[in-house]
Parts: structure tokens; sequence; C-alpha cells
């Protein structure tokens, strides 16, 4: 496999621009189509955090989901979620939800709401950045990844 090509191939989606917000939903989240992608990953980046953030609220882990159509009803993604909410100590910090597209999954995708809690009026700043790995660049077992075993869950 040739890294060039693959790290050329890559689709990379801008699902929240550097937004800081105090006791609220971040506006501006929005999809990646993963149509062609065989995975997507998703970078969560934080930045100065005066209260925690997660899906929906600020106790609710971060967590993907997914809709065959880009305003339909969107559900959760399976084992696609952080352990817990991103703690308002978790300044500067970068996390990631991998999801394997070779799995049956709908075609767009987005972390849930992301919300901050209430910072006493001090912003928390949060990014989200797909990356999307096209489906003819993507080695899909352990022979393909120069592994002698790969265990997926």
């Amino acid at each position: 496999m040739d890294l060039r090509a693959m790290l050329k191939a890559l689709k990379f989606t801008q699902c929240l621009a550097p937004t800081s917000v105090d006791n609220t939903d971040f506006a501006g989240n929005t999809y990646v189509d993963t149509l062609g992608l065989g995975a997507v990953m998703f970078l969560i980046s934080t930045g100065d955090l005066a209260a925690a953030i997660g899906s929906t609220a600020e106790g609710t882990a971060p967590l993907v989901e997914e809709c065959d159509t880009t305003g339909g009803s969107y559900t959760a993604v399976t084992g696609a979620a952080l352990a817990d909410a991103i703690a308002d100590t978790e300044d500067n910090s970068l996390f990631a939800i991998f999801v394997d597209l070779t799995k049956s999954h709908k075609r767009y995708m987005q972390v849930q709401a992301p919300h901050a809690g209430d910072g006493s009026a001090t912003l928390s700043l949060l990014e989200i950045i797909a990356i999307g790995f096209p489906s003819d660049q993507m080695p899909h077992n352990a022979a393909g990844m120069g592994l002698t075993e790969l265990i997926e869950a």
C-alpha cells in the first residue's frame, strides 16, 4: 500500500468549526457524508474548558450518530462513544471515535449535539473534524495491515 496515495485520498470534513460557548449546545455542528469511505474517525479537539462537554448534556459521553438522509432522525452508532463526558479539566486535549464503515452503517454521521455545561459565564472551546478513509485504500484484514492478528470490537 502506498502511504502517500492513501494520505492524498483522505476526506476531511470540519463538522464543528472552533467554537466557544457557555451552558448551551455548540451551534453549527454538522454531518460527514461517508459515501465511498471504508472508515471515518471523528477528532474532537478541546481548547480552554470552563465546564464539562457531552452529547446533548454535559454529563453524557460524546457519541457518533447516523442517518440515511441529511435531515432525518439520527440514531446512535453502537460502540461509537467516548467512555465518559469530557471533563472541564481536559483542556487542550484530543479525543477520537473511529467507525469501521465496512460493517453495516448509514450514509451520514455526526457527533451528537455537543453541549457545554455551566462555566459561570466562562466559555469552553471545542472543534470536531472527521477524517474519512477511502474504502479502496483501506486494508481490511490483519495481513493487509502487516499484522499477525487483528482484534476488532
